[in-house]
């Protein structure tokens, strides 16, 4: 047994005959009154108090806590204590340097978790804890989706206090606690007729933001953040540096997403359309502070900018401008008088690029050429999303034989021709 058990309630003294006896203290009868003590790995003393007549659980308490030492598994009975609340918060000013992914985990955790779990010490956790939370959390949340951000971001800091042990295991991983699962979904690209339609129900200064996000598979934050000096006409690329981004609530230049800089082949379908922008609309310098509010000033010379000669605000351009193209197009009903555009979450921008993956897949493109344009972190997930898309096997044996026949200048004879050759 580690430690000792200290009794509160005597002390042993020396007596006049030089025996020791035991001499009630000045604690006798009162509060707790055995104290179990032993030294934990950082070299610190705890303990934890029992009372009257349970000196047999405190010795079975140290027993415990010495058997855990020797398996790897012990826990700071004080920092054990930490509620969920107290670890997520300290969590989330370490786990990431992205402002905007900080900010997302943040209201996550302070709207859906913390008012459920939020008070329950760490070391007390039980899988039925986290099974009772997401059925909560399936009548306050409705996407499936959504839930399953939340419930990973949830894990993942319960994953960080073991590793910083603080609890034992993670009880989201436990067989019993079944996850949300999102519902598969399969990308359905607009046809070209679609984002024709589009393209022509835009403001003319907008249109060119079309074949930039169809024909060069750009995100919308990196259309807006497109400075003319990423453009490299003479050589057909456009290199994607930067993109415009809104962080708490304040517009700034930051990287492309996840840091994948890259270089897209220039059809000259949509170079000829930003040279013909360029004609209508001159450039403009706009200044923002990079990657975060406080962040330095830098300056870029903007393709796309609104009418004030500012950078174009994401929540105006699809309200005002993007979802109004989207009516008449036909993707989604005009709204009556005093009524906003209803919710089309799956015919934003995003779609344009969508679009694009289909075409490049169509015409034989390779998966890991179609990851690096679109800025993917891994063909695989290029692959998950848009294998549905790519040709059949059969598909293309007929093409590159038809074509193959076409190109000879040959005539596509019938079998009666071939037997008789």
């Amino acid at each position: 047994m580690a430690g000792h058990i200290q009794d509160r309630w005597y002390r042993t003294e020396i007596g006049a005959d030089g025996k020791p006896r035991r001499v009630k203290t000045d604690r006798y009868g009162t509060g707790m009154r055995y104290r179990a003590r032993y030294v934990g790995p950082d070299g610190t003393e705890k303990s934890k108090s029992f009372p009257d007549k349970q000196k047999r659980l405190a010795e079975q308490w140290l027993v415990q806590i010495a058997a855990d030492m020797s398996r790897g598994q012990y826990i700071d009975p004080q920092a054990a204590r930490i509620t969920f609340r107290q670890y997520g918060e300290k969590w989330l000013a370490t786990h990431t340097t992205d402002i905007n992914s900080r900010d997302s985990a943040e209201r996550r955790l302070r709207l859906h978790a913390f008012p459920y779990i939020g008070t329950r010490p760490l070391v007390s956790f039980q899988p039925g804890h986290i099974r009772t939370w997401l059925s909560a959390l399936e009548s306050a949340v409705t996407a499936a989706s959504y839930r399953r951000i939340i419930f990973r971001i949830v894990s993942a800091v319960l994953s960080a206090a073991v590793d910083d042990g603080l609890m034992p295991k993670n009880p989201c991983l436990a067989k019993s606690v079944k996850g949300p699962q999102a519902s598969p979904s399969k990308v359905v690209p607009w046809t070209p007729e679609q984002v024709f339609a589009v393209r022509s129900a835009l403001p003319e200064r907008y249109r060119a933001m079309v074949d930039v996000g169809a024909g060069c598979g750009l995100r919308q934050g990196e259309i807006f953040g497109l400075p003319v000096d990423s453009v490299d006409f003479d050589g057909g690329w456009i290199t994607v540096q930067q993109q415009l981004k809104r962080v708490r609530g304040k517009f700034v230049f930051a990287p492309p997403k996840r840091g994948k800089v890259r270089d897209v082949p220039l059809p000259g379908v949509v170079s000829a359309a930003l040279q013909e922008h360029l004609e209508n609309f001159a450039t403009v310098k706009v200044t923002l502070p990079w990657l975060k509010p406080d962040g330095p000033m830098v300056t870029k010379e903007l393709l796309f900018t609104g009418q004030a000669g500012r950078a174009v605000r994401s929540s105006h351009f699809d309200d005002h401008l993007w979802k109004p193209a989207l009516a008449a197009a036909g993707f989604i009903p005009k709204p009556e008088k005093g009524e906003r555009y209803q919710a089309a979450r799956e015919h934003g921008m995003h779609a344009l690029r969508h679009f694009y993956a289909s075409v490049l897949l169509d015409a034989g493109e390779s998966i890991r050429a179609l990851s690096t344009y679109l800025g993917h972190s891994d063909p695989g997930f290029t692959l998950r999303v848009y294998t549905h898309l790519m040709p059949s096997s059969e598909g293309r044996t007929r093409r590159a034989v038809d074509t193959l026949y076409r190109a000879s200048g040959r005539p596509l004879d019938g079998p009666e021709t071939a037997q008789a050759a």
